[in-house]
């Protein structure tokens, strides 16, 4: 089993708690991103969604996956299965420490995650409170105007990384 924690950094300017729409264990949310073989090292040529509500039986033994899938080149097979509850929001105070916060775990077998790819149904709230939300971020950016807090708000500079979990 190798397990892949998901990470994810930005710069948030008067805003905290960035995660996806219905939390970091959306069931509905698409997590996107590209896999790598485990045996050939060959990369999907496009990004492969998982999301915690869409399950398939595993093919030997019991249970289900979220996600079985065979490598174009060598034709081996591999899975990605999602483990809730072990993520948080990005929080202001992350971002000023320069810290990732963990969105979401992936036991993945027979691949390796790379290149997350930020799209729609984020939400995120302003440090006066004000809630923002289906927020698209596949334009790596968002600014908007807070008239509680009467000021500017903006996600920028948007970051993941994958990091081998033991």
């Amino acid at each position: 089993m190798v397990n892949f924690m998901l990470k994810i950094s930005a710069d948030l300017e008067n805003l905290t708690n960035l995660q996806p729409q219905g939390g970091c264990d959306d069931p509905s949310f698409p997590y996107l991103f590209k896999l790598k073989c485990g045996r050939c090292g060959e990369l999907s040529q496009k990004e492969t969604c998982v999301s915690l509500g869409d399950t398939v039986p595993l093919l030997q033994g019991k249970g289900t996956t979220n996600l079985v899938q065979k490598c174009k080149f060598c034709m081996r097979e591999g899975t990605v299965t999602m483990i809730p509850g072990k993520g948080r929001p990005l929080t202001q105070e992350d971002c000023e420490g320069g810290k990732f916060a963990p969105l979401m775990l992936f036991d993945c077998r027979g691949y390796e995650p790379v290149g997350f790819v930020f799209g729609v149904g984020w939400k995120v709230e302003s440090l006066e409170g004000t809630k923002f939300e289906r927020i698209d971020l596949s334009g790596d950016d968002f600014s908007e105007y807070d008239e509680k807090g009467e000021c500017p708000v903006m996600i920028s500079n948007l970051r993941s990384t994958f990091e081998l979990v033991k």
